[in-house]
């Protein structure tokens, strides 16, 4: 599907109402219904809205995320300006975890300068990218790739990844609950992910405004367990005080 502009406000303004007539989604972007309905339309045939009679909702499956290559278009400014928070915060010749995710293969274009660094992963596309920077050494975890992501899960994984200590542990999540619990789909992407928080010194999350309120099925964490979230705007309502009550800095990627 197109990132068009439109699209991405439409999706966000679903996603804060809940559910939204069409009628009202032409009155908020000033278009007519025939082109709200084709921009409906082409949004529900990539997985990202729910139509019923007369509106839209987002999706709420706790179940199953959405399509890697949906994941991938979806929220995509906001990931890279994510991405760039975190490679500015990242120093030359330290150690790094990262994961499973769209947002963390993003982080890993935003290294591609820097030097010295060591780079274990469960995520071959972050193999791939980082890989063509001489400077980085990367260290590929073993255990089953899922095809439709290219991320490396299973036992064998959690075995490999409990072999280091990193300087930092960058993780990606499907989303944050409003009771402070970090959550995903894959209980086996999960195991992989703690055993990535207890490997690591310092725990980073990468997490783009979408995921707020976000439920999913699998617990992976809590807000105490991070010491930092990297998103692309102002958490909503709890999580500023969940954030702050659990000691995580939040650090918001400017435009």
């Amino acid at each position: 599907m197109s990132t068009k502009p439109r699209h991405i406000a439409l999706l966000d303004e679903v996603r804060a109402r809940g559910t939204v007539t069409v009628e009202a989604l032409a009155e908020q972007f000033g278009v007519t219904l025939q082109t709200v309905r084709r921009d409906v339309q082409r949004l529900a045939e990539a997985g990202l809205l729910i139509r019923f009679h007369g509106g839209v909702r987002m999706p709420t499956s706790t179940t199953e995320n959405i399509a890697y290559r949906q994941r991938q278009e979806l929220e995509s400014e906001g990931k890279a300006r994510i991405a760039r928070a975190v490679a500015a915060r990242v120093p030359d010749g330290c150690s790094l975890i990262l994961n499973i995710g769209t947002t963390t293969e993003a982080v890993a274009r935003a290294l591609m300068h820097h030097k010295g660094l060591r780079v274990i992963t469960n995520n071959l596309n972050v193999a791939a990218i980082l890989s063509d920077n001489p400077d980085c050494e990367v260290i590929i975890a073993g255990g089953v790739v899922r095809a439709r992501d290219r991320g490396i899960v299973g036992e064998a994984t959690v075995d490999f990844i409990r072999l280091f200590k990193v300087d930092i542990g960058l993780i990606g999540i499907s989303g944050i609950e409003t009771d402070g619990s970090l959550r995903d789909y894959d209980y086996r992407e999960v195991k992989v992910a703690r055993a990535i928080i207890e490997q690591s010194r310092q725990v980073w999350v990468a997490a783009d405004h979408s995921k707020f309120g976000r439920p999913a099925m699998v617990h992976q964490a809590r807000l105490d367990e991070i010491d930092a979230l990297f998103t692309d705007t102002e958490p909503p309502e709890p999580f500023p005080a969940l954030l702050q009550d659990a000691g995580v800095e939040c650090v918001v990627a400017q435009p």
